[in-house]
């Protein structure tokens, strides 16, 4: 197996450390490996603080377990030179934080590690990651500028503090962060279209009520799954049903089954839109829905989930996709069943279209305004 970055780093590649780093690898889920990996963690933990790099490197590309086991190695090493007085490879680590080749995962670890050697580096580093591809790290600038505006507000200079908030929530992709700087540029009066920040999809089409009888709606083939142009007539729960427009307003893209149809139990909706991609590029699709629910692009199921009301979130689903260029068809399928409690109520899902960090992507077909309207 392949150990990433071991010549090019220069650190101690000798037989034995490539052949732990290779176990760790190759460990998988349920157990796989576990046991061999226990003999190369503990070599690979017994190595000096000039192998932290090799081992950050090889965590490049890893599978979970396999990333989990190599943290734990660089944790252990550098947890016990520190504790000795020693020192951690600053230069390195630096360099390693820098390249953004590498994961963003063994990145953000390398920054944690460069902080507790030197915090006055790592905040020197702060700024340069605020458009990073590293979720983590760009926290540390979203934070550091949120930390400055609320420092100008209270010095009275409230139209610089706007600027600086505009700047983290552009960089902002925390939930908790986008909705504080989102409070505060409104408490400063000023419009936040969060909307449109997340990229949330809020006009749509939709067809139902379709039974789900018994939950057998999940696996039904209804008229939608088949054949689902615009113009056609299916035959529902209630008689035929054609497809309607739908547009939410609500600021985090709910699309609510129940305005149209009502609050029915033991029902199944289906929902389709239409997303216009400049070009062929990855993207993923970020679904919150707390029904039984599918999700198909261009005719393609995507994924599928088969459980009730076990909770919501943004992007409880995150779905790695490819968009073709041009029109992107995405249908949904969401389920109620029959459960008659108050929190039980909701028959509805949020979608969203971003790329791996969670930048919005937008559809070309629509015009919207800016993610902070000024």
């Amino acid at each position: 197996m392949m150990v990433l970055g071991l010549a090019s780093l220069g650190q101690a590649a000798n037989d034995e450390f490539d052949e732990s780093v290779a176990v760790l690898r190759a460990i998988g889920g349920e157990g796989q490996g576990n046991e061999a990996a226990g003999w190369a963690l503990k070599h690979l933990a017994k190595g000096g603080v000039d192998t932290l790099p090799a081992l950050l490197a090889a965590m490049d590309g890893a599978n979970p377990f396999a990333a989990n086991y190599l943290r734990g190695a660089v944790e252990v090493i550098a947890g016990d030179a520190l504790a000795k007085g020693g020192e951690l490879p600053l230069v390195e680590l630096g360099e390693f934080l820098l390249n953004k080749g590498h994961d963003t995962k063994p990145r953000a670890l390398a920054f944690e590690l460069i902080r507790r050697v030197d915090v006055g580096a790592a905040e020197r580093l702060v700024p340069g990651l605020l458009s990073d591809p590293s979720v983590d790290l760009r926290r540390e600038a979203v934070a550091r500028l949120f930390g400055q505006a609320e420092g100008l507000v209270k010095a009275g200079n409230k139209p610089a503090a706007v600027l600086l908030y505009r700047q983290a929530l552009d960089a902002a992709r925390d939930l908790d962060q986008i909705q504080a700087v989102a409070g505060a540029l409104r408490e400063l009066d000023r419009k936040v279209n969060l909307t449109r920040h997340f990229g949330f999809l809020v006009d749509w089409q939709m067809a139902g009520p379709f039974h789900n009888k018994d939950r057998a709606g999940f696996a039904a083939v209804f008229g939608p799954e088949k054949n689902a142009a615009l113009s056609v007539t299916y035959d529902g729960m209630k008689g035929k049903v054609k497809w309607q427009p739908y547009s939410t307003d609500d600021e985090y893209g709910m699309v609510d089954f129940n305005k149209p149809y009502g609050d029915l139990k033991e029902v199944t909706g289906y929902a389709q839109t239409e997303f216009v991609s400049l070009t062929d590029r990855p993207a993923e699709l970020r679904l919150g829905c707390k029904n039984a629910w599918k999700i198909w692009l261009n005719g393609e199921l995507v994924f599928e989930r088969d459980e009730y009301h076990r909770g919501m979130r943004i992007d409880q689903y995150q779905l790695p996709v490819q968009l073709e260029k041009g029109s992107n068809t995405i249908l949904v399928k969401a389920c109620q069943n029959e459960q008659v409690e108050d929190w039980t109520v909701q028959w509805q899902f949020q979608l969203r279209v971003c790329d791996a960090t969670g930048t919005a992507i937008h559809s070309a077909a629509k015009k919207n305004p800016e993610v902070a309207v000024k």
